[in-house]
């Protein structure tokens, strides 16, 4: 058996996909475009694994999907591809029109014909797992309840409304068709290999190399935190038990305003790597101008998951923060390549 991962090069899915080879056999198919956030120094580690292939194309490419699913027979697809940074989004949708919901039903497209030529228990254990956001539900006020699986979709930026777009894609498709599907919303993930365009590795970046670290508006602004390797672990429970047809929200139970986020990273900072002139890294701190349709306030729920399929996030924010913060002082050549531009050249595994 193998399964077959979408965007695995990203921060999301190379975690996901090392996570999974690390504690199973079972092979991957990765299938990832390798736009600006995928990298194949991610995978790195696993040069040479015959568990690994890496496959460079797009989802929204139905005959390269469909002729990897016949060649390899996967038993679940696994949806992490997408554009996910909100300020791209704000400054030009068109990529997260294409990426988040052609790409999606691309990709339904070619999994419901597979899916149609199993038979007998393959058909039936079939998973179409799509990986989403807390941001399609909107925003929340400061003393509303959480995210539930039942809230409504009330996305405010062009990323989310593309998330929520993509989501009532693989509804329809599971309900019209009978296709397998499973949903998952996240909150804000953070750890290793993530992208230095979002919060804590800018702040980490920006801190180590003297630059100011920007904070949007007042840094009021709440989000849940998850770990990666927490979100990679629900995802599997998701995978293996998950109901068909069902969506589960995933959090951190780590609510906390971004500049308290910051202020963390400097704190940590300050011990692990402190400044050559004493001062605080938190003298870098600078506000800036707040983006556009900038949600106030996101929290996840995630009593239905916990009840139903007995799973809960295992890190706190600092103790994950704190591993988020060994990796990148462990792997600065990692950030340097991304700032240079040099991870650009690779097309594929190193």
């Amino acid at each position: 058996m193998s399964i077959l991962v979408t965007g695995g090069a990203g921060f999301i899915g190379s975690n996901f996909v090392l996570d999974w080879l690390a504690q199973s056999d079972e092979p991957v198919v990765n299938l990832d475009k390798l736009t600006y956030a995928g990298n194949p120094a991610n995978l790195a580690t696993l040069k040479g694994d015959a568990r690994h292939q890496l496959v460079v194309g797009d989802v929204a490419d139905t005959a390269l999907v469909a002729a990897l699913l016949q060649a390899h027979q996967p038993r679940a697809i696994l949806h992490f591809a997408a554009e996910s940074h909100v300020d791209r989004s704000i400054a030009g949708a068109g990529n997260f029109i294409q990426s988040n919901i052609c790409g999606t039903f691309g990709l339904l497209e070619a999994a419901r014909t597979y899916w149609a030529g199993l038979a007998g228990q393959a058909r039936d254990d079939f998973r179409f797992l799509h990986v989403s956001t807390d941001e399609v539900y909107g925003s929340l006020a400061p003393d509303a309840p959480a995210f539930t699986e039942t809230s409504a979709f009330q996305p405010n930026n062009p990323y989310s409304a593309s998330k929520a777009a993509s989501d009532h894609l693989v509804r329809a498709c599971g309900m019209t068709h009978g296709l397998p599907v499973l949903t998952t919303h996240c909150s804000n993930n953070f750890g290793p290999r993530q992208f230095p365009e979002k919060l804590i590795p800018v702040a980490i970046h920006n801190a180590l190399a003297g630059r100011p670290i920007p904070v949007y508006g007042d840094g009021l602004h709440v989000r849940d935190w998850l770990y990666v390797a927490d979100h990679c672990s629900g995802l599997r429970r998701v995978l293996e038990r998950g109901r068909a047809g069902e969506t589960y929200n995933l959090g951190g139970d780590s609510e906390c305003t971004n500049l308290e986020v910051v202020l963390a990273v400097c704190r940590q900072l300050d011990q692990l790597r402190p400044r050559a002139d004493g001062a605080s890294y938190k003298t870098q701190i600078t506000m800036v101008a707040d983006r556009p349709g900038h949600d106030r306030r996101y929290a996840i729920d995630t009593s239905h998951i916990q009840h139903e399929l007995g799973w809960r996030p295992t890190l706190t924010f600092q103790s994950g923060l704190e591993k988020t913060l060994g990796w990148y002082l462990d792997n600065p050549q990692w950030v340097m390549d991304i700032v240079s531009g040099a991870y650009r050249q690779r097309a594929s595994l190193p």
